[in-house]
């Protein structure tokens, strides 16, 4: 796994840059709080000398006074740090979601290809933590340089070999803090994949479980998962062993620099050449430096693994796009559109020199010999993307030239596999309808408002997880009530009725006629039952125009389109 690009690296500077205000007040408090730590044994060295060795009880008093403001004042320091530091995380974290959201569903698209569903929610949530967690990590950096300067200074000043020692030593130990950090960046990167990857296929498998059990494979699904989550097992071990090295290593070399800094103040004390009181604080200060070099190594840590995850989060912010968005004029209102479309010698995937026009207020049928071809026109209709030749028209104007909000706004492509949302059936059925929708009609041309009947409240009923509260027609129906009530001027329908009776079928045709009158509608199927209420049909066979003509007709004449809709 290679180490954070430069898009990662640009990643993390805006998310710093993003919360300057909080890591800013973040950063002095615990400066001030840093500080405090490393005035306490200097002020309890004083109260040794002045207080103890000199038998002033006054001054005793005193500098123990001292004392207990100073631990005010750091209590203080650290509370209002730490608040700054986490609200600094927490909000990087929001906004690194916020915007990994919207790129993932922004019009252009491109941002999901390559990941699983459930790998891009472990990037939105895990690694966005992570690099959100850098925030912090720099607030404790600051904090503890601050703690090792007075440190210094202060030790400078009680014996100049001390604080050279520090001063040289210090930085010495950041470094290899630095160079024992690079293995968990690079482990980190590959756990947080490998993560991902098992989480996009547990995903996967919870969805189509129903599938799964229908067939017969569940036990080559447990098998499969099975084998993916033990690769994350084995990558998280080897991070955390990674981790737990550098962590131990670094604890070792701090110790052993600790030993040496005490050593030295011993030799210097049993020569003379500093007071008891100097000793005590030279004692007492070496043990506060465990403090400050212990959150170097942590902030290492966290420095390498902010890194990992935001060159994760980059690719996806980064992605080439499916296609451009257009120009920026619009957006345009949805009566501007007639509904006129046009493929002019199009040619995208298995289809090539499609030429079609498709009039307003027509329902159209098409049907494909090749499933793939069907695929290929819904891509270019929906403008998933761009044809290589040729193009689509609305209204005489090429997709392209047009806004893609426009677009989409205007051009519903309604799969037949569309997954319903978390909420009741009636939020799934007006989640796009227009204020003026007549969701009473969406809901019987569709006959979902027969599947709300048999619910224990109606359309109010939740519909569960992707829907699953209900049965694969239930679905299909409310997934096309939905479409129906969006009321687009241009609407295609994917196979909308393939998981429903054949009298279903057929009083779901009609009521797609009735509810979509005076608006141009296609219908991508090859169901004689919804072919027989449309205006015109089309069959496409090797990605060309094979017949035009009145569904009867065809059936008739056509051998192909015979054996494309009754076989």
């Amino acid at each position: 796994m290679r180490r954070a690009d430069p898009s990662g690296r640009h990643v993390l500077r805006r998310t710093i840059g993003g919360q300057r205000r909080d890591i800013t007040v973040g950063a002095v408090t615990g400066m001030a709080h840093q500080t405090g730590e490393a005035l306490v044994p200097v002020v309890i060295g004083v109260a040794v000398d002045r207080g103890v060795a000199g038998g002033d009880l006054p001054a005793l008093l005193f500098w123990l006074g001292a004392l207990a403001v100073v631990y005010v004042g750091l209590s203080y320091g650290f509370r209002i740090g730490a608040r700054a530091g986490e609200r600094a995380s927490l909000s990087a974290a929001h906004q690194l979601r916020t915007r990994l959201t919207g790129r993932v569903l922004a019009p252009e698209g491109g941002a999901r290809d390559g990941h699983l569903p459930g790998e891009l929610a472990t990037i939105a949530t895990e690694d966005a933590r992570r690099v959100g967690a850098v925030a912090m990590a720099v607030v404790v950096a600051v904090s503890a340089t601050a703690g090792l300067l007075v440190g210094a200074v202060v030790l400078l000043r009680v014996s100049l070999p001390l604080g050279l020692l520090v001063l040289l030593g210090t930085p010495l130990l950041l470094w290899l803090g630095h160079l024992l950090g690079k293995p968990l960046e690079r482990r980190s990167a590959t756990e947080q994949e490998r993560a991902g990857h098992a989480s996009g296929i547990a995903a996967d498998l919870v969805s189509g479980l129903r599938v799964l059990k229908g067939i017969g494979a569940e036990t080559a699904a447990v098998a499969r998962y099975r084998h993916i989550s033990q690769d994350s097992l084995t990558a998280t071990l080897r991070a955390a062993r990674a981790e737990a090295w550098q962590k131990g290593v670094v604890t070792l070399l701090t110790g052993a620099f600790l030993a040496l800094v005490a050593l030295v103040g011993g030799r210097l004390a049993t020569r003379g050449d500093i007071s008891l009181g100097e000793l005590v604080s030279s004692v007492g200060l070496a043990l506060f430096l465990i403090g400050p070099l212990s959150e170097f190594s942590w902030v290492n840590a966290e420095l390498a693994q902010g890194r990992a995850s935001a060159a994760r989060i980059a690719a996806v912010l980064d992605a080439e796009v499916a296609v451009p968005a257009g120009p920026p004029q619009g957006p345009r209102s949805r009566g501007e559109f007639t509904g006129r479309l046009r493929l002019r010698a199009l040619s995208y995937g298995t289809l090539s020199g499609v030429d079609l026009d498709i009039a307003p207020g027509e329902l159209l049928g098409v049907v494909t010999t090749d499933p793939a071809d069907a695929t290929a026109l819904l891509h270019c209709l929906a403008r998933r993307a761009d044809p290589d030749h040729g193009a689509v028209e609305l209204d005489g104007t090429a997709l392209p030239a047009l806004p893609l909000t426009d677009v989409r706004a205007t051009i519903l492509v309604a799969d037949h596999d569309a997954e319903l949302f978390e909420g009741t059936l009636l939020e799934n059925v007006t989640a796009a309808a227009p204020a003026t929708a007549d969701v009473p009609a969406a809901l019987a041309a569709a006959h979902a408002d027969e599947v709300a009947r048999t619910l224990p409240d109606g359309t109010a009923t939740p519909v569960g997880s992707a829907g699953r509260a209900l049965s694969g027609g239930q679905r299909q129906r409310v997934a096309l009530a939905r479409a129906l009530a969006a009321d687009p001027p241009v609407l295609v329908v994917h196979e909308p009725a393939t998981a429903v009776d054949a009298v279903t079928e057929a009083r779901i045709a009609a009521g797609i006629r009735t509810v979509r009158a005076g608006r141009t509608t296609v219908l991508v199927t090859n169901s004689p039952a919804l072919l027989a209420h449309t205006d015109r049909v089309v069959l496409l066979t090797g990605g060309t125009v094979a017949a035009t003509g009145d569904h009867h007709r065809l059936v008739h004449d056509h051998a192909g389109y015979r054996t494309a809709v009754l076989t």
